[in-house]
């Protein structure tokens, strides 16, 4: 029998290490006071020396037997990560030092390996909302986990909550469905949504007769004082127009183009960021109200979240550019969407991608500061995609960008810079 005990006892730690060795990649979750802050980090072990990163920050340490430490510095701070390794992941304490060892403060923090990429072919989902949201929140339980290379087919409600059937669902203001976790999305990837349906699904629309504030002068403010009265629009899917179901006189034969689009697409926000209402928009989506965010677009969002928590939403039939009226010809709709995942790419803000144009959504409480960061944003694609520099980013963008103003009716401006694909040939 002595000659079984010893590789009982030899065995059991190299059992546990051959199922869970440290190299590869994990999500990392630091407790920054009572904030649960989550990282992807990605070990090399070469003997008992550790390497690799830690979001965008290098580390180094060292591994001896099931104990592992190891450390992130830059100008700002230091991090000092200890912990022990076992068959569910690892956990410890890190202490957090600003430069010269001042203010340390003391955390906790755990890690678990990210899934290994699933066997087999992509999978379609057929989901049926029954619950709906009204902030991007990761706090919101995922209703569906999916994976790189799946498909779902869903629907949506309207601005005001109602479904297809015109059941109001949800009190309103922009319920979104889902958020739907998409395994293997980290913090510093890319969340890529191919949009393969937008059709609508009701025959009415509703919006308003008002035009919002951002785009009125004194004289025209005064002119629509009465504004904001409810318009209800008839959807004429056959024909593909729209026109107003109680015309004026003037509008007796006025019809308009239906093309469906989604004006809110968008990811979870990241750490330290309050979950903005579904009527906000930002570097995580959100509200955006783009006109170009139809089928056959791919739009591109920055994961701040493990699995990026993808909510759709705020179904439009038409509308202009800027949603003057503060909505637009607001509806259901059905929705197919394919996720995939780019790793480890930071990009400024969203990105959309249509058949003949690429195109960066610039946000912020002015249009001066959207065209700002959506020409930056722009530029950032032609340097990461086309490998430019600085000079040609100039020539190319003076000499071929165009610019959408793509949303004024939130708090959030928003312009759409634009390149056409026939322009991107440098080679």
């Amino acid at each position: 029998m002595f000659k079984h005990v010893p590789l009982i006892v030899c065995l059991a730690p190299v059992l546990v290490f051959a199922q869970s060795p440290l190299a590869g990649d994990w999500i990392l979750t630091e407790d920054v006071y009572g904030n649960p802050m989550h990282q992807k980090l990605t070990l090399k072990v070469d003997g008992t020396t550790a390497s690799g990163t830690l979001g965008r920050r290098a580390i180094d340490g060292t591994v001896s037997g099931n104990r592992i430490q190891f450390m992130t510095r830059n100008q700002e701070a230091s991090d000092a990560f200890t912990g022990t390794v076992s068959a569910d992941g690892m956990a410890g304490t890190v202490i957090h030092s600003e430069p010269g060892g001042q203010n340390p403060r003391t955390a906790s923090w755990a890690a678990r390996r990210l899934p290994a990429k699933r066997a087999g072919p992509p999978q379609p989902h057929e989901f049926v909302p029954t619950t709906f949201h009204r902030q991007f929140s990761a706090s919101n339980p995922p209703v569906l986990r999916i994976w790189p290379g799946d498909t779902v087919h869903t629907t949506t409600v309207d601005a005001g909550g109602a479904d297809e059937k015109g059941v109001t669902r949800v009190l309103g203001g922009n319920p979104q469905t889902g958020p739907f976790y998409v395994e293997t999305a980290m913090p510093g990837d890319v969340l890529v949504v191919r949009l393969n349906r937008v059709r609508l699904n009701r025959d009415w629309a509703i919006s308003d007769d008002g035009v919002v504030g951002r785009a009125l002068d004194s004289d025209f403010a005064v002119k629509m004082k009465d504004g904001f009265k409810n318009v209800r629009w008839r959807l004429d899917r056959q024909r593909g127009v729209a026109m107003p179901e109680k015309p004026t006189e003037h509008l007796a034969n006025f019809t308009v183009p239906i093309r469906p689009m989604l004006g809110c697409v968008a990811v979870a926000p990241g750490f330290g960021s309050a979950a903005p209402p579904t009527g906000d928009s930002g570097r995580f989506g959100g509200n955006m109200d783009f006109n170009e965010i139809v089928e056959g677009a791919i739009v591109y969002l920055p994961v701040a979240q493990p699995g990026a928590l993808l909510y759709v939403g705020d179904g439009h039939a038409a509308q202009g550019d800027g949603e003057l009226n503060g909505n637009a010809l607001e509806t259901s709709m059905d929705v197919e969407f394919t996720v995939d995942v780019i790793s480890s790419q930071p990009i400024m803000t969203p990105r959309v991608e249509s058949p003949t144009h690429i195109m960066t959504v610039g946000l912020g409480g002015s249009l001066e500061d959207a065209l700002r960061a959506a020409t930056a944003s722009l530029g950032q694609w032609l340097e990461q995609d086309y490998k430019l520099t600085p000079s040609e980013i100039a020539m190319v963008l003076g000499s071929s960008v165009e610019y959408t103003i793509s949303e004024v009716a939130d708090r959030s401006a928003g312009v759409a810079a634009k390149l056409r694909k026939d322009r991107l040939v440098f080679k």
